[in-house]
Order: structure tokens, then C-alpha cells, then sequence
């Protein structure tokens, strides 16, 4: 029998506790938050995350409707949606047009129902490090975009972020490779980690980008820069990787991940072969679950901003 030294961490297993979490305060609400879904497009990865979140929902003790249209409906029902009281927090299934015309689409979400952290002003907090709306005061807390989010609830879970160091550098001296530059999920993500203190490596089909803190711990937000660098230069170096590659037919070349690396795909294609299982120390093969939990969560802040003390804070 082989003996594999490394692990399979599954999501529902991260997910485990914020769902807990959320069942606690849902328990105690008299009206249930209410979550929209708007579904564009044919997508089959869309159609199954949808399904996904309904269940999530209907577990932790949340309201869930799911509106299918046709794309070009889709900013009408928005708008809808931003207009009813009885509607907590909107999400929308992208791509719908895989093109700008999503980007605009993301900014006819009321801010005070994008639970995906999408608006301008979230991502803009984001890439500046500003974690709250309301400075100095501090009060509401600016959204963060879900799938990014999740990825650093995975990461601490996994004790890739060391907690001997202050919070907001507890990434401080790790390198991180990224294979997906979306706006969505791909850039944020790399902005977050390294605002967290990480060297990240961002790889997409053009280039390879260097995101930083820059010297020491100072700086408050990331700087990014242009290299020279071929996928084959960063990822062996790096302590985690993570693929988010859309295709069925990619394969992570495994020769680029060295002993005891921090595995984890976030496509909703499989983007490792399976001996990656013998590479790596810890390996995540999905991550949908965490990211509807971090949704759910987002939702229950945006509550809180709306009206303070409105919602138990988790």
C-alpha cells in the first residue's frame, strides 16, 4: 500500500464552522434574511453553484430565491431587486456576457445588497487596504469579494497565515502563486494576500505579475509590477499554489510544485491531476463551499451596516 504523506482538506470541512455560525444567528432571527440569485446565462457551473447556494441556504436557516432570465432582462430584474425591502443581498451569476458589459452589470447592484463585494467602492477599499466604510469611526465594515475571501478563511485554516505575527502581516515571508488574473476573483485575490504581507506570483496567459507589500511591514497597501518570469520560474518557489483555470483541459504541470506545498484549486473544473496528492502537504480540490458561507456572511454584515446592531456579529 502507498503511503501518501500529504492531505485532502475538503471544503465542507473549513465550511463546518461559519455555517455553525450562521445557523446561531439565523436561529434567533424572527424574519429570515432573504438572498436573490440572478441567473443569465447557460452556464452548467453557474446552474450547480446556484443549487449549491439554495441548499446552503435552506441549511443555515436563510431565505433563497433564484430568478432565471434572459440576458438582457437581467439589469431590469437588478434593479427590482434593488427596489425591494424584502431582499437582503443580490448576487449575480457571472459570466453573463464574458465581456465589460459584466462590469457594469456588477455596478447596478445596490451597495447595500452586494454580498459578492463587487461594487467599485468594495474593490477600491480592497486594493487600498481600507477595511471599513465609515472612517474613523469604524462602524461598517467594507465588504470583501466572496471567492477571494474564502480563499484566506482556507488559508488560516490550514495554518498558512501565522498568528504569531500582528494581524495584517501574518503572511509576511510566504510566497504565493495564483494562475488566474480575473477581476473577479483572481486579481483580488492577489491583492489580498499581499496586503497580508505575501510575495504572490499572478500568471495569466500573457504574463506574470508580482504583487508585494513592499520593504518591511509599513506599507498599507500592495504595489504590483510587471516581470519577466514564465510560470516555471515562480511556482516552484512558492509555498501555496492556487489554480482557478476554467478548462477541462488543464493540467497544473506538478513538476512545478515542490515537496510540501499548500494545494488549492478554486475552478469549478479539476485542475490537478491526482498524484498532486503526493506532492503536496495540504491540498483543497474545491473551495465552492466556503465561498457561499463567506457570501452568507457578507450578508449579514451588509444587515449590520445598514442598520447598526441590527444582526449578532460573527
Amino acid at each position: 500500500m502507498s503511503y501518501r504523506a500529504g492531505k485532502t482538506i475538503l471544503a465542507s470541512t473549513i465550511a463546518k464552522k461559519y455555517s455553525e455560525e450562521l445557523t446561531s444567528v439565523t436561529s434567533k432571527m424572527i424574519t429570515k434574511p432573504k438572498l436573490v440569485g440572478l441567473l443569465g446565462n447557460q452556464d452548467p457551473a453557474a446552474k450547480t453553484y446556484a443549487e449549491w447556494t439554495a441548499r446552503t441556504c435552506e441549511s443555515v436557516g436563510f431565505q433563497y430565491e433564484l430568478i432565471q432570465c434572459p440576458k438582457e432582462n437581467l439589469e431590469d430584474e437588478i434593479y427590482k431587486c434593488n427596489q425591494d425591502d424584502a431582499v437582503n443581498g443580490i448576487m449575480v451569476y457571472f459570466p453573463v456576457y464574458n465581456d465589460g458589459q459584466d462590469q457594469y452589470l456588477q455596478q447596478c447592484v445596490s451597495i447595500e445588497k452586494d454580498v459578492e463585494g463587487l461594487n467599485f467602492k468594495y474593490v477600491s477599499n480592497m486594493y487600498h487596504n481600507i477595511r471599513y466604510l465609515d472612517a474613523p469611526e469604524n462602524t461598517k465594515k467594507s465588504i470583501l469579494p466572496c471567492t477571494p475571501l474564502a480563499m484566506v478563511k482556507i488559508l488560516e485554516y490550514l495554518g498558512v497565515y501565522n498568528t504569531l505575527l500582528p494581524y495584517g502581516n501574518r503572511l509576511f515571508g510566504k510566497t504565493i502563486t495564483i494562475v488566474n488574473r480575473s477581476e473577479i476573483v483572481g486579481r483580488p485575490l492577489a491583492a489580498l494576500l499581499a496586503n497580508d504581507g505575501a510575495t504572490v506570483y499572478s500568471v495569466d496567459i500573457n504574463n506574470v505579475q508580482k504583487f508585494e507589500r513592499g520593504d518591511g511591514l509599513q506599507l498599507k497597501s500592495h504595489r504590483v509590477v510587471d516581470t519577466e518570469f514564465e510560470l516555471k520560474d515562480v511556482a516552484p518557489k512558492s509555498d501555496v499554489i492556487i489554480t482557478g483555470v476554467p478548462s477541462s483541459s488543464y493540467k497544473f504541470p506538478l513538476e512545478y510544485v515542490k515537496d510540501g506545498a499548500v494545494v488549492i484549486n478554486f475552478s469549478s473544473e479539476k485542475n490537478f491531476d491526482d498524484k498532486i496528492k503526493d506532492i503536496a502537504s495540504l491540498y483543497v480540490p474545491s473551495i465552492g463551499k466556503v465561498t457561499i458561507a463567506m457570501l452568507l456572511r457578507n450578508l449579514l454584515r451588509l444587515m449590520n451596516n445598514k442598520k447598526p446592531h441590527s444582526v449578532e456579529e460573527i
